[in-house]
């Protein structure tokens, strides 16, 4: 398990990448920007984008509204 900050939130995570980080929390096929370490990770490196202990993960998903 890897201890992660996600959206501010300390959690525990199996994931070893973003892509399974986004599959972990059922977000694998949700519209979604996302960064680690506030550096932009786009969705056609998740996949390849390794997690490490101490990261600082942010998804933002987009809602509608007014």
């Amino acid at each position: 398990m890897t201890h992660l900050t996600l959206n501010g939130d300390s959690i525990e995570s199996a994931a070893a990448t973003l892509a399974a980080l986004l599959e972990e929390r059922g977000l694998a096929t949700t519209k979604c920007a996302t960064a680690v370490n506030e550096a932009f990770v786009p969705a056609t490196a998740r996949a390849s984008h390794p997690l490490h202990p101490g990261d600082r993960v942010e998804i933002v998903i987009p809602t509608q509204g007014g």
